[in-house]
Order: structure tokens, then sequence, then C-alpha cells
């Protein structure tokens, strides 16, 4: 079973300095038909103005990976890393039990386009941790690359939790294809362009549920890219 959450039902805002659509319940936003799905609770797609970003906040509990698709963003946290994230980077920030970090835009010119994802962990009060890679366009143009998983796999940044997460670049009439394991489930997030996953169209923000389906193939309409999140 195939169900798509269209883009233009997310929640969210333009705030000026930010604007930003919310697949799942977040902040002021709330839907209890759309509170997240298995262990995935946040995607949040950003557009945040030059020089402008999120001040220093915390956190605790939470994988949080933020997927850079245009511009750039600094971060900063109180564990002391810093760092810039760039277009296809992994980043992972694992919250733990409790750390501070801030997201901004250090382009004066050039705004950043981002989706902010937060991911369950499958244990409460866990040591903070980050870490960054970076995963060239070539790895991912016509195949399913894994960014983050729960053992580093392949190069992949580490999640605390039994979930997967692969990033594909597709022309149109490139396909890729992932089988799910018996009792797996999946999430299609489309970053850019269009595609179809098992024939269902899918458009620039639109997502999809996957249950009980064992066979994926996702096939690009229009120039895409896609994240897709095997899950338990």
């Amino acid at each position: 079973m195939i169900t798509i959450r269209p883009s233009n039902e997310r929640g969210g805002g333009d705030y000026g300095w930010l604007n930003t659509r919310h697949t799942f319940s977040f902040d002021q936003y709330h839907d209890p038909r759309f509170m997240g799905f298995r262990s995935l609770r946040v995607i949040n797609e950003d557009f945040v103005e030059p020089g402008h970003g999120f001040p220093m906040h915390p956190h605790r509990d939470m994988e949080i990976i933020t997927y850079l698709l245009e511009g750039a963003l600094e971060h900063n946290d109180s564990m002391g890393n810093g760092s810039i994230i760039r277009p296809g980077d992994g980043q992972r920030m694992s919250a733990g039990r409790g750390v501070r970090h801030s997201e901004a835009n250090p382009s004066k010119t050039e705004a950043a386009h981002l989706l902010q994802i937060w991911i369950l962990p499958s244990e409460r009060g866990l040591e903070p941790g980050y870490e960054q890679k970076a995963f060239p366009a070539e790895q991912k143009r016509g195949k399913l690359r894994l960014i983050a998983g729960p053992d580093g796999e392949d190069g992949s940044v580490t999640i605390h939790q039994d979930a997967r997460l692969y990033v594909s670049l597709l022309s149109p009439g490139q396909e890729v294809k992932h089988d799910l394991a018996p009792g797996r489930y999946a999430w299609l997030q489309v970053a850019k362009g269009a595609v179809e996953l098992n024939g269902k169209l899918l458009n620039q923000g639109d997502g999809a549920a996957v249950s009980e389906e064992q066979k994926l193939t996702i096939k690009g309409i229009q120039d895409a890219e896609v994240l897709l999140f095997d899950l338990a």
C-alpha cells in the first residue's frame, strides 16, 4: 500500500527569514493524521534567507539529519563541533541526553534550501554525538546511495535506530529498485523534480508512506532528487 502525502497539504509558513513546510506535525502545526511514520518523526523543508538561521537551542533523545539541497549551512554545537554543511553531505547529530546547537546560512547572497529530518532513537539517554560525510553526486546518480544507517555500512553516517536513508539522483526515464524485507516499511520524499513510485506520480515536496510492499521501483519523470527511508 502506498499513501501519498501531497506537498500542498503540508503545514508550516513563511516567516520572512524562513519559509518552511512540515510533512509531519511540528511546532505550531498539528495534524493527528500525520504525527510521523514509524521512527521517522520530522521532515521539514526549509528555505533560510542569507545571513539568518536558527539560534542556539536544545534537543534531546533525537537523531537529527540535515540534508542540504542548495546553498550552505553553518553548524555549531555544545559538543564543540563547528562545520559548514554543503549539498549532498550527510550530517547527523545524536542529541542523546542533551545538546545545544545552532544552524545559520553563512551566505550574504544565496538562500539555503535544506531538509531537516528527525528520527526517534532506539533508546533514550544516549551519549550525544556528531558526524558529517560528503557523498558526491556521482555516487547517487542513477543508484540508491546509503548515507545513514545503524552500523555505518558502506561509509554511511551512523544513526541509533533500525532505519536506513538512501539518496538518488534520477534523470527522466532512469529507474532504481529497492527490495523491502518482510515487516519493513518505507517513506519516499521527493526533494526535487518528479518521479513515479510503483507507477504513482510524486512531485517535488510530495512524500509517500509504503507498507505491505516488497519491491519498490522509482522512475525519474523529471530530473529528480529523492530520499528513501527503509524503516522497521
